[in-house]
């Protein structure tokens, strides 16, 4: 069985190491802060409560899940005897190359080294290790143990033989990997993000309000949930990095973040993550309260 090392141990690494660790695979969650990894295991155990009081899978089962799970604050002892090193890190270049050069040195010669990045190239992500053609991008959707796909990206050096091992695992996992190449936002979010954008725009301009355009995506396209509170949801910080991304990789100005989104996010409205975003989020309450600012917008 291969062992897996994820670097990271926020909502995404948790939620990978939780899938990973579910389906017998020993994963090593490494996060540079020891309360982080503390409470990504209570995260994952309250998950995992959550599948056995649905009868998902039976008490044994979680407490094997946890058993799978080692936690390390030492980079080194996290993935020296790693065979695929997932890295679920902060959604920025500088710190991903940086975690990509240390993991290029300190993981075995024989180790995958992936990324869950949503948006930062592949290609770029392997040039900063020696060995671009065992890089690819595993770009999980969350909530991880919940959500079907996985993206499988492929850089311009990722062999063949990289690319069907990680399609394998993935479906290993339970889940329906996609293989798509390496251009600016993949495909889910590069078709994603500008209708987020869009949707934006149209509150912006007042052509309707927060609960009226998600209703029209919710009804009319059946979305689960509209763009607006999706964005919520994502983080209106990383909704704003991805369409920098877009606009940067492209130079089209179609992928131009909308100067409603990046207001907020320089006011500290980062959707769920700080409590208020199109919408009032407060812990515990799952209604849908519009946020003060957006009531007004009606013309």
């Amino acid at each position: 069985m291969l062992k897996i090392a994820i670097i990271g141990s926020g909502t995404m690494g948790n939620g990978i190491a939780h899938v990973f660790a579910q389906n017998g695979y020993q994963v090593s969650l490494v996060d540079i802060n020891e309360q982080s990894l503390e409470k990504a295991l209570i995260i994952i155990s309250k998950n995992l409560d959550r599948q056995v009081n649905k009868e998902v899978i039976s008490s044994d089962k979680k407490k094997s899940t946890l058993s799978n799970i080692k936690t390390f604050t030492n980079l080194k002892e996290g993935v020296e005897s790693a065979d695929l090193v997932v890295e679920a890190a902060t959604e920025n270049e500088s710190i991903k190359l940086n975690i990509f050069k240390e993991l290029d040195q300190l993981s075995p010669q024989k180790a995958i080294l992936a990324t869950n990045t949503s948006s930062i190239s592949i290609t770029k992500i392997a040039a900063a290790t020696n060995r671009p053609e065992k890089v690819i991008g595993m770009h999980f959707m969350n909530p991880v143990p919940i959500m079907k796909l996985v993206e499988v990206i492929r850089g311009y050096n990722t062999s063949d033989e990289t690319t069907l091992q990680i399609m394998s695992l993935s479906k290993n996992l339970g889940k329906v990997p996609v293989e798509v190449n390496d251009y600016p936002g993949f495909v889910a979010n590069r078709i994603l993000m500008p209708m987020i954008n869009e949707a934006i725009y149209s509150l912006q301009e007042g052509v309707a309000g927060v609960e009226e355009i998600d209703t029209v995506m919710k009804l009319g396209m059946a979305h689960p949930m509209g763009p607006l509170q999706l964005a919520d949801f994502i983080g209106l910080d990383v909704c704003l990095s991805i369409l920098k991304v877009l606009y940067e990789g492209f130079g089209n100005p179609k992928y131009a973040p909308c100067p409603l989104l990046i207001n907020m996010v320089q006011a500290g409205h980062k959707g769920v993550k700080s409590g208020s975003g199109f919408y009032i989020h407060t812990p515990g309450n799952k209604d849908l309260v519009v946020a003060e600012q957006f009531k007004k917008l009606h013309h």
